[in-house]
């Protein structure tokens, strides 16, 4: 076992003694160490219920005969950092709960890890320290929160944001407002639609690094409980088999998750966290490949905010494996790959039946033929960008308008608020990629803001930027290359006609190219907005959307 290295031998006498400051017996440390990573914290709603989960994954893992130690990790809440300069630390800290998660499994010489994330860059930075790290490892995250209810109605957190602008545009009044923040977010718990973090916990099940439910039981159910106590009396077999991270997230595992993302309508995040994890797997994982499993995956699920219901409602209509045994129907999935279980994705999803269709399609009766998210490529974004096509309103899949530019959020935001924004523009917000921002922000509140105003169905927006998983509308995020680095969406200028025609995959701006070359000769480089700290050296290091925003040493 790794862990003798500091458990067995003369040697290791003194490390001893500080098992034994710690109040370790010898007992304790003759055990497997598991180390069980927690993100609790008392800021993030789908965080502060972790301490629970951590004990009964403690409980789990001394049931199976191993020694549990927990340790932290960070977390920020996606929601309060929203619209302002603490949305410029969201997606950094994806590596930075990778790295800190790294250092402490290899300082400790842990035999395996149980990972207890929850919130949108907990999950993908604790997958990736997975694979970078690969001893056996399991996640067990802390559940999705329940839907809130006005009246007959049910809500959510994105209905939050779209009642902000709905009252700028003077259709709700104040006091609307603040019912629907007394009521959209009822529990604890990972907000309640198909945004970022279920998106992410979902895929955990794909991917094969989490049980059955770890993406959709609610997270004030019990059975939330006993499954931390599964995940942690099944890490102890992955350690007895000897099954690592890298043997269960392969190329095909990868593609697996790709396909469920498109059949569920995930995140466009997941865009950006698949590649990274891959990445850390020693896979590659090109933007490209997803229009081509797109093209042949129909999209089952319109979970908030493409539809009204929510993960509560995936999870009784028989949860993620019954959307993977929809799509076995048909062989999309690759069925023999090893997973967390111990078992094969075949065994793990034989018998999981779709309880409702009305919640997950059946395979013959899709939403659409095509998946949830679409690759776009033209002179607006010659190497890639990318649109949760499932929440994009029927008439805005081929849109042709003016653009209107701002080289900020806020400059947006105030725009759109003050009503300069008509139906048919299109509002292009650049410098707000990973190296731009820096931080790559989510633009939840233009999003917002533009369906608030009832522009949903006549407006795009275009970012190098990205987009929270609560945004809807015809929002193409990841714009790459960004605008930092002279990509062409830094020579769009106020006023030219931008083509988006998501069922053909393309998006152009109609300049020719000898007009581009002439802009292109005259853009100059822009001054960093931060030179100091953590997101001075992250921006530094940062590759472009399309890679995944994996840091990167020149």
């Amino acid at each position: 076992m790794r862990s003798d290295s500091v458990t067995k031998g003369v040697q290791q006498a003194p490390h001893r003694s500080l098992f034994k400051a710690l109040g370790f017996t010898m007992e304790e440390m003759e055990r497997p160490l598991i180390g069980i990573v927690s993100s609790q914290n008392d800021i993030v709603p789908g965080h502060m219920n972790l301490d629970k989960v951590v004990e009964a994954v403690k409980i789990g893992v001394a049931m199976a005969g191993g020694t549990p130690i927990v340790f932290p990790a960070i977390a920020v809440c996606d929601g309060i950092a929203m619209g302002h300069m603490g949305m410029k630390y969201s997606l950094v800290t994806r590596e930075l709960i990778a790295d800190s998660t790294e250092a402490m499994a290899m300082a400790h010489a842990f035999d395996g890890l149980v990972m207890v994330p929850n919130c949108d860059k907990n999950v993908p930075g604790l997958l990736m320290a997975a694979a970078r790290v690969n001893i056996p490892t399991i996640f067990v995250s802390g559940g999705p929160m329940m839907a809130g209810k006005m009246g007959d109605k049910r809500t959510c957190l994105s209905d939050m944001f779209e009642a902000v602008g709905a009252y700028n545009a003077g259709k709700i009044t104040l006091d609307e407002v603040e019912e629907y923040e007394n009521k959209a977010c009822p529990t604890c718990g990972s907000c309640s639609g198909m945004y970022t973090a279920n998106s992410m916990n979902c895929l955990t099940e794909a991917l094969g690094m989490g049980l059955r439910g770890n993406g959709t039981i609610p997270a004030v159910y019990s059975e939330r409980i006993r499954l931390a106590k599964h995940a942690g009396m099944k890490i102890m077999e992955l350690l007895e088999k000897d099954i690592k991270p890298r043997d269960i997230m392969n190329n095909e595992a990868f593609l697996n998750a790709l396909t469920v993302d498109m059949a569920l309508g995930c995140s466009t995040n997941s865009m950006l966290h698949l590649p990274a994890i891959a990445n850390e797997a020693g896979v590659h994982l090109s933007p490209d490949i997803a229009n081509e499993i797109s093209a042949k995956t129909p999209n089952l699920c319109h979970l908030a905010p493409a539809g009204s219901t929510f993960i509560e409602d995936l999870d009784e209509a028989g949860g993620v494996y019954a959307v993977m045994n929809e799509l076995n129907k048909k062989g999309l999935l690759k069925t023999d790959l090893i997973t967390c279980t111990g078992k094969t994705v075949a065994e793990n999803i034989k018998g999981c039946i779709n309880k409702n269709h009305e919640i997950i399609r059946p395979i013959e009766n899709p939403y659409s033929q095509s998946g949830g998210i679409a690759i776009l490529k033209g002179n607006l974004a010659p190497d890639t960008c990318v649109v949760k096509r499932s929440a994009v309103a029927p008439e805005m899949m081929e849109h042709s308008g003016p653009a209107r530019v701002f080289d900020c959020e806020e400059d947006a935001i105030e725009a759109i608020n003050a009503g300069k924004i008509v139906s048919g523009d299109v509002v292009v917000i650049r410098y707000e990629g990973p190296k731009g921002g820096p931080g790559m922000r989510e633009m939840l509140n233009p999003t917002s803001a533009i369906m608030g105003r009832g522009l949903g169905s006549s407006v795009a927006l275009i970012t190098d930027g990205r987009f929270s998983g609560a945004t809807r509308g015809a929002s193409i995020g990841h714009v790459s290359p960004e605008a930092a680095v002279g990509g062409n969406i830094a020579l769009v200028e106020e006023g030219d006609i931008i083509k988006i025609n998501i069922n053909n995959n393309t998006i152009d701006f109609m300049v020719s190219n000898e007009e581009l070359e002439k802009r292109r000769a005259a853009w100059k480089p822009r001054q960093p907005r931060i030179t100091t700290g953590y997101l001075a050296r992250y921006a530094a290091m940062v590759t472009s959307g399309n890679r995944g925003a994996v840091l990167e040493v020149k």
